[in-house]
């Protein structure tokens, strides 16, 4: 009983762990699409990688100063910037970093998150305050299917709409952190872990469920509406890059295996 109070206390974290690996499985093929896009288009790797750098480059940018920013504000000491493209060895592309003096796992797991806090909160806002998509979302789910499509359709007319649509695709794409941005989490999630047992051991588990868990998992749920409302947009964009890359294939007669 008491478990299952705390699980519909944390629903957005059950949230957050369900579209986490979907956003992220869906985001590497489209990014796969476009670079085979624009390979096909220039027949060279270098160019295709320069355009698919500049597509994501609002987002880079904004994924980089996140932690450079947050990294001087916790006292880290940093070194070279660069949002310029470059394969690394393991075969994978590097859009940009940041290079800052090794931290403690606290201040590390801060600036790790940095880009996610800083895009999240980026695309909460337009999606709220600019695009109105709460509404939308409510009259999806009180079954009002026909006001919620017009609704939809209607959002284009907005000024600005496609730019912000835009805006919100690349660093909705380049929000996550990498491995190495993760490397702190472990040592934080086991510290915190610890702490939590600890307190409610002590017997402040039911004062923890009133007055920590509700704010904890309202976060949770924002930050669960901007991953899905990011997947919807890769999904959005998959299947024209789809589409577009077959067609390319026929035309050249060539593909990327």
């Amino acid at each position: 009983m008491q478990a299952n109070i705390v699980l519909q206390n944390l629903d957005g974290l059950i949230w957050v762990l369900v579209l986490l690996i979907p956003f992220n499985l869906i985001q590497n093929q489209v990014h796969k699409e476009i670079q085979t896009i624009f390979y096909l288009l220039t027949k060279k790797k270098k160019a295709a990688i320069s355009l698919f750098a500049l597509i994501f480059l609002p987002g880079v940018f904004i994924h980089e100063i996140s932690h450079l920013v947050v990294a001087r504000l916790t006292g880290v000491r940093t070194g070279r910037f660069s949002i310029i493209p470059k394969p690394t060895s393991g075969g994978q592309l590097q859009l940009g970093y940041v290079e800052t003096e090794k931290a403690d796992w606290l201040r590390g797991s801060i600036i790790g998150a940095a880009p996610l806090i800083t895009g999240g909160s980026l695309i909460a806002y337009l999606a709220t305050v600019y695009l109105e998509l709460p509404v939308l979302w409510e009259l999806l789910l009180n079954g009002q299917s026909s006001l919620f499509w017009s609704g939809l359709l209607l959002l284009q007319d907005k000024k600005f709409f496609w730019l912000l649509a835009y805006l919100m695709f690349v660093v909705s794409s380049t929000m996550l952190p990498s491995d190495s941005d993760r490397h702190s989490w472990l040592p934080l999630g086991l510290t915190m872990g610890i702490l939590l047992v600890v307190v409610v051991l002590a017997g402040a588990g039911p004062w923890i469920m009133e007055n920590l868990v509700p704010s904890l998992n309202s976060v949770l749920n924002g930050l669960a509406m901007v991953i899905g409302l990011s997947g919807f947009l890769h999904i959005l964009l998959y299947l024209p890059a789809v589409g577009i890359h077959k067609i390319l294939v026929r035309i050249t007669g060539y593909d990327i295996r």
